[in-house]
């Protein structure tokens, strides 16, 4: 980009707006970064305040433990689970609610009533003791479901799927109708194959959603066994992480312990939970930066 073709104030504003950016992502990754060291550090130099953005004292043993306690590749197992299950349920429920409140109420007469319906849910909520009382009644409790269905429909997600659905060219729909589709065939075979940005941006935020949520878990979930990866970490973060992983680890891994302390251990198991969401994000990157401005374009 040729920056004096737009003048010398756009220029000074285009230098110091990645000048910025550069610095408020280097404040976001550093974090994660100092975590990445400490979990790879000895325990006596992250005691003396040694390590900050470099192993020092290199040891893989904070993984070794972390990875040989079984309850991780349980809890691991539930969220691997939930996050797919879940985010394949939030997708369809937001296409099947958002694509006919997209209509023009001759289509979809009862629209504006619905859309009413839909805004109360993200200004109010039922509550918690009333939502762990529809799930405990419905049989949900101790089950994976429990921790999916509760949130399956997301007003947010609707409101951002509405508003790309609205602003596809209408004439593409009138054409197919003319033709014979009926809507199911124009959803599936003319409106989201042309969604790929809005579908890729709600599946990550659904995606992160449930890998990141723990409240649900500790609530819904009454045996260690059905606990997310997420509940799990936040139970080891609020406890005696080593004492609590030496009650669990192989008699093998007993002499790691003398390597590592508690916040080896934290940091080890914040970065595996933090793992597969950091993997997932690059392909889901280039349908992102489209998908976070949704309908913000019209005409």
């Amino acid at each position: 980009m040729k920056l004096k073709h737009y003048g010398r104030f756009y220029s000074v504003f285009y230098v110091f707006n990645i000048i910025f950016l550069s610095v408020l992502a280097l404040l976001c990754i550093l974090p994660l970064i100092n975590i990445l060291a400490v979990s790879f550090s000895t325990s006596h130099y992250v005691v003396a305040g040694r390590v900050s953005f470099w192993p020092v004292g290199f040891t893989r043993a904070s993984y070794y433990i972390a990875l040989s306690d079984p309850r991780f590749w349980g809890s691991f197992s539930i969220s691997m689970q939930r996050t797919i299950i879940g985010g394949v349920v939030n997708l369809l429920m937001t296409i099947f609610v958002a694509y006919p409140m997209s209509k023009d109420t001759k289509y979809f007469p009862a629209r504006n009533r619905y859309m009413m319906y839909v805004f109360i849910t993200m200004m109010f909520s039922g509550g918690l003791v009333p939502t762990f009382l529809v799930v405990h009644y419905t049989g949900l409790i101790d089950t994976i479901w429990a921790l999916i269905l509760p949130g399956a429909v997301n007003a947010w997600f609707i409101v951002l799927m509405l508003n790309f659905f609205r602003q596809l060219p209408k004439e593409i729909e009138e054409a197919a109708i003319i033709d014979g589709a009926g809507h199911m065939t124009i959803l599936f075979k003319i409106v989201l194959p042309v969604s790929k940005a809005s579908i890729a941006t709600i599946a990550l935020f659904a995606m992160v959603g449930h890998w990141n949520s723990w409240f649900d878990g500790m609530i819904y979930a009454r045996t260690l066994a059905r606990r997310p990866l997420a509940t799990y970490l936040q139970s080891l973060l609020t406890a005696d992480v080593a004492r609590e992983m030496a009650r669990h680890m192989p008699a093998e891994a007993q002499h790691y312990m003398s390597l590592l302390n508690t916040r080896t251990l934290r940091a080890a198991i914040v970065f595996l939970n933090a793992l597969p969401i950091i993997m997932v994000y690059p392909f889901l990157q280039k349908y992102f930066a489209k998908g976070l401005v949704l309908g913000s374009v019209k005409g």
